[in-house]
């Protein structure tokens, strides 16, 4: 005969069943709550605040719409390219991600103070780059059969550099806000592990790129070294710094301009009036004779400044000397425009 539990037996039974489903609930939230956590490194502490970052996710959000542009032109296709992530990390992570088959670009980076600079790191996934290299020799871009592995030719390898030329042209162009800079393309580097231009405990800023064509899309990665970032935002904060000092110097030579010229000496001429005679007239002149101005005895003359007609006054006599007192301005059709 089986056993038969006793109510006792059965409400401890529930009891236990009920705590261990507790008990999983929070073990679950927990590990949710851990997952919403990201773990900081407090012997390399971050050197970029978020203004900083946010900085650049705009500057290459403009170079999304232009690489867009320049795909859809060299592809025929409709493009899109749009800012995944911006984030900073050390270099040594950035070239774990990358396989040993993938291949890089180097691109040298001019700064207008002339300094040398490591160069700048692009990377697009081989899924993506072989869509390009197909379209560009004909294909559709879409029937490739490429995988993370995937081993490029030599001739891939000179249209793989030939696609990345553009994409590293307009570096110079999304920058031009900001500071002047000068990107060449240098090489392709075929094995990423090779390459000692950047050390790997250095800091860079990766800027993740999401490229559609299509039906076809991947991921391309920009990474930049924190020595050539630095000096970046160093000639930027250079900039802004003597464009508002050259601003104020401006504002006080206007001031100092105004204050000298007010001493300046300035000719002026009151005209009685104007007449126009003959050749003749002129050299038949002589002492005594009389020369009509064609204006009323009591009417206004002309005063003059520097040539320059400014008022009308009355002819009169101050301190028995000949004197001119202003009675109203002459308006120009500047003057009158502006009033």
């Amino acid at each position: 005969m089986a056993d038969v539990l006793s109510q006792s037996q059965i409400d401890a039974l529930l009891n236990s069943m009920q705590g261990g489903g507790a008990e999983d609930s929070a073990s679950a939230e927990q590990k949710k709550a851990e997952k919403e956590y990201k773990k900081y490194d407090f012997f390399s502490p971050k050197k970029y605040t978020k203004d900083k970052l946010k900085m650049l996710r705009s500057i290459y959000d403009n170079y999304c719409r232009i690489a867009a542009s320049q795909l859809n032109g060299l592809f025929h296709i409709a493009s899109e390219v749009e800012v995944v992530g911006v984030e900073e990390q050390r270099y040594y992570e950035f070239g774990n991600a990358l396989n040993e088959t993938d291949v890089i670009t180097l691109a040298n980076i001019e700064l207008q103070d002339g300094a040398s600079n490591p160069p700048m790191v692009f990377h697009i996934s081989p899924i993506l780059m072989a869509a390009m290299i197909d379209r560009m020799l004909g294909g559709s871009g879409t029937d490739t059969q490429v995988d993370i592995s995937y081993i490029y030719t030599d001739i891939e390898l000179d249209l793989y550099a030939k696609i990345i030329r553009y994409l590293v042209a307009i570096t110079k162009d999304v920058w031009a806000n900001y500071t002047a800079i000068k990107a060449q393309f240098e090489r392709v580097e075929d094995n990423p592990s090779m390459f000692q231009g950047i050390s790997v405990d250095e800091t860079v800023v990766i800027i993740m790129l999401h490229i559609q064509m299509g039906e076809v899309g991947g991921a391309m990665n920009i990474c930049i070294p924190e020595t050539l970032l630095s000096s970046i935002f160093e000639i930027i904060d250079k900039t802004k710094h003597l464009a508002n000092k050259g601003m104020q110097a401006q504002r006080n030579n206007k001031d100092d301009i105004l204050e000298n010229i007010r001493e300046s000496k300035m000719n002026v001429m009151a005209q009685l009036g104007v007449a126009q005679l003959s050749l003749d007239d002129v050299y038949n002149l002589h002492v005594g004779d009389v020369i009509d101005l064609n204006k009323p005895q009591n009417s206004l003359i002309s005063l003059y400044v520097e040539g320059q007609p400014w008022f009308n006054g009355q002819l009169g006599v101050h301190n028995k000397n000949v004197a001119v007192k202003i009675e109203d301005r002459i308006l120009r059709p500047k003057d009158e425009i502006m009033v």
